[in-house]
């Protein structure tokens, strides 16, 4: 066929711009163009933060009203911790739920800090992103300025109701109250009170007539923030609770005390044990290990320095001018080049110069740890045990970050089962969400596996589908009794506290870099029984604390460490140290034991081996009988060993330091074989 046949045979263009082949490419068939680009980019528009995060609150950890109301909790207290040490203030916090409605709380949490200025207020507490930690390199709580601001923002989504806030300065000065809700849409504060200015509460008693006029609510102090934000919200006890997260906090902030009235009316009093602060963290500039190229890129056309050695001293920790100039040898560029004129080509040689340039470490002033002595009694006041022992790794680096890993561990004690009163469990069972009996037990309490519930469920009769929500007076009284008799010591697992920064990291435990590395150690060494690739059992508490200028955590919820290797290392190495004092302990316990089993056999016999001895060559019996008594007591000398609280009373008990031993109530448990 001819070329001009075929064109003939063609369907002409469509006149209105529409494709002549089909779907599948056939021709002859018309389609419809769905889109132009014109149309689609008229559809184009900017995305606020703030519209985002409303749409994915997940993100933030406001994925449940369960764990909305304890994330509002967390960023309110952590924001409160921050501001009162950078004063320089020893901190105290009261935080009030109340219940305003059916799974509707009102959370208000207030400080002594040092208040917050009037203008900036708004911006706090109606703005996200915004903040001081952000580009600051030294340790801190919060970091990207989005928490306390989004808490209000799902506050307002789920009850239309404002955040509210009071904050002094200083008991001369005027207090400044704000109604304030989020405009989404611009990412800005819209202040609802006070004609859109917030409203002035002036010191005295005139003050104390506006707040009774506003009904604000306030604890009279000379200086502090109070925050209030009404949600939807779920109040559960247990894991993953206010409570649990409010006692971790304790442990890992010995020098605070906190205030808790929950929706009940129950009051709890959390002291503090150190009455002292933190040292204060340093700010230090970054490290060059840890800037990327395309920041460096950033950082070049960003700078002041008039030269290229310039730049490097003053742009980054630890490059001192012999430093700088050894890098742009290796780089092959004048220290006096001008930094806005490096190119891209320049600036690949430069970072790769960097990385082969042999740089001191970051220093390391600009974290605070908690330290090994506050970390014993941090956990000696919240978990009970017999056996306390805290390490404290050097610090170290990633990615030119510096951080340092604290380990603190408990060993005995009887299980926080045994400890739950009545009306305690009677609250548990109606708050729980879970669907069985088995379920509620193994959710509930700490280091309670399945084996441990079903010892109890067993004990006590009942079933282990049956619902929490369904027992009956009789029933709960059974696995009342159940719960205060059974020993569960042999099947409880290790229970693991992780922070970061001295918060609380309470969700996300698979998939952080904590627990998959003390889940991979070697317990069984340490005196203690494991299964392949799961946690040791036995009545254990460790917590894993790591201090950093920027943790990197897995998402915006900040509930889990990433698996950096460095940092692993670093657990591991911290994990080992407190594992061989444990292993000593363990160790001298079982020895001691033993000599006294022994000594229990020989004493059960001397009293029929010296009758018959004396009735055989008629010698004193009971001259006999202490003589053998003696030789007994000599051959099982262990058994009267004592230790001290630093478990220092037997000889060659040296356990380095950083030991807490507590006189033994019951005998200790979970000693693999």
């Amino acid at each position: 066929m001819s070329l001009e046949a075929v064109k003939g045979i063609q369907s002409p263009p469509s006149s209105n711009g529409d494709s002549p082949s089909g779907a599948n490419g056939s021709p002859g068939v018309r389609q419809k163009r769905r889109a132009t680009a014109q149309s689609m980019a008229a559809s184009q528009r900017d995305i606020s933060v703030s519209e985002f995060f409303a749409k994915n609150r997940h993100l933030l950890g406001f994925d449940s009203p369960r764990r909305a109301l304890l994330t509002t909790v967390k960023e309110a207290v952590d924001n409160a911790l921050d501001a009162c040490e950078e004063a320089g203030i020893v901190p105290e916090i009261w935080i009030h739920l109340q219940r305003t409605g059916p799974d509707r709380f009102k959370v208000g949490v207030q400080d002594n800090g040092p208040g917050i200025l009037k203008k900036t207020i708004p911006l706090i507490f109606g703005k996200l992103l915004y903040g001081s930690k952000f580009h600051r390199m030294r340790m801190s709580r919060g970091q990207q300025g989005i928490g306390i601001s989004a808490a209000g923002m799902y506050g307002l989504l789920t009850t239309g109701k404002p955040v509210k806030i009071m904050s002094k300065i200083s008991r001369k000065e005027p207090a400044h109250y704000y109604e304030i809700q989020i405009d989404t849409k611009r990412n800005l504060p819209e202040i609802l009170n006070g004609k859109g200015d917030g409203v002035e509460v002036p010191p005295g008693e005139a003050g104390q007539k506006a707040i009774e006029k506003h009904e604000i609510e306030w604890i009279d102090l000379d200086h502090g923030t109070r925050v209030t934000i009404e949600l939807e919200g779920k109040h559960v006890r247990g894991r993953g609770s206010v409570d649990e997260y409010l006692e971790q906090t304790a442990i890992a902030n010995p020098h605070v005390s906190i205030h808790y009235k929950d929706p009940d009316d129950n009051e709890s009093d959390y002291l503090r044990v150190a009455e002292h602060l933190p040292p204060e963290p340093k700010e230090i500039l970054p490290h060059p290990y840890g800037v990327e190229l395309g920041r460096l890129v950033a950082m070049l056309k960003d700078t002041k320095a008039g030269t290229l050695s310039q730049f490097l001293c003053e742009s980054f920790s630890r490059v001192s001018p012999g430093v700088a100039r050894k890098i742009c040898e290796a780089a092959k560029l004048s220290t006096r080049a001008r930094p806005k004129n490096i190119g891209r080509t320049e600036a690949d040689s430069l970072y790769k110069a960097i990385q082969e340039t042999r740089i001191p470490a970051p220093a390391t002033d600009c974290i605070a740890p908690i330290g090994e002595e506050l970390i014993i009694k941090g956990l000696h006041q919240i978990v009970p045990g017999e056996f306390y022992t805290a390490a404290t790794r050097p610090p170290a680096v990633y990615r030119g970050n510096p951080f340092l890993i604290e380990v603190g561990l408990a060993y005995g004690g009887a299980p926080i089962s045994h400890k739950v009163s009545r009306e305690a469990l009677a609250e548990l069972l109606e708050e729980s969400d879970a669907r069985t009996l088995r379920q509620f037990l193994i959710t509930t309490f700490n280091g309670l596996g399945a084996d441990g519930a079903d010892k109890i469920l067993g004990e006590s009769g009942l079933k282990t589908r049956v619902s929490p929500g369904n027992l009956k007076p009789a029933e709960m009284a059974k696995l009342h009794e159940a719960l205060q008799t059974i020993n569960v010591s042999e099947g409880q697992s290790m229970n693991i506290l992780r922070y970061a920064n001295r918060v609380p990291l309470q969700f996300q435990a698979g998939g952080c870099a904590i627990t998959q590395t003390v889940m991979q150690t070697n317990w069984r060494s340490y005196g203690l029984s494991q299964s392949r690739g799961a946690l040791p059992a036995g009545p254990v508490t460790i917590m894993v604390h790591m201090a950093s200028v920027w943790v990197p955590f897995t998402s915006e919820s900040k509930e889990a460490v990433a698996s950096y290797e460095a940092i692993q290392k670093e657990i591991r190495l911290a994990i080992q140290a407190v594992g061989r004092k444990l292993g000593m302990f363990m160790r001298r316990r079982l020895k001691v034991k033993h000599e006294g089993e022994r000594r229990n056999l020989f004493l059960r016999y001397v009293g029929e081996v010296a009758s018959a001895v004396a009735k055989i060559n008629g010698g004193d019996r009971d001259k006999l009988y202490e003589n053998l008594l003696h030789v007994a007591k000599k051959r099982t000398t262990e058994a009267d060993t004592q230790l001290d609280d630093r478990g220092k009373k037997i000889e060659d008990a040296d356990y380095g330091g950083s030991v807490l031993i507590i006189e033994r109530q019951e005998p200790a448990e979970a000693v693999a074989s």
